[in-house]
């Protein structure tokens, strides 16, 4: 005897069991506007993450761990991660406020920086230019 699920059904089901919940980012990379990513700056303000527990922990805790990514804090702004090139042009912004500390660490590293064990910690080599590639400079 099987069960029969109607298809709206039987598709909820698929996607609860494929996609786990914390891993629903509301954002994702547009790999041709990010052309050039060389570094990060998450703007925001100290009372906006008072509200925000899991964005403050990534602040706090997080983002010193990351290479080429910094806080600056901006009064009255909500959190944004602010995507860079080496020119320190603005390629993109990410509002930061609906993500949970998991999701953001997920999005950093999908974007390509680079994660140090401690805060402390030097940076590989082949990490240095992490995000972006390093310049080559084969045809020099």
């Amino acid at each position: 005897m099987g069960l029969l699920l109607s298809p709206p059904l039987l598709l909820l089901l698929l996607v609860a069991l494929v996609v786990p919940a914390t891993a629903v980012i509301n954002y994702r990379p547009n790999w041709d506007r990010l052309r050039g990513l060389a570094r990060g700056r998450v703007e925001t303000c100290g009372g906006q993450l008072n509200r925000l527990k899991e964005v403050k922990a990534f602040v706090t805790e997080d983002i010193p761990l990351y290479h080429n990514l910094v806080m600056k804090h901006l009064p009255g702004a909500d959190p944004e991660l602010v995507l860079l090139d080496h020119r320190y042009q603005e390629l993109e912004r990410v509002p930061l406020s609906p993500m949970t500390r998991e999701e953001i660490n997920a999005l950093v590293q999908e974007l390509g920086f680079y994660r140090k064990k401690s805060r402390d910690a030097q940076v590989p080599h082949e990490y240095l230019w992490a995000p972006a590639k390093p310049p080559d400079h084969a045809d020099l």
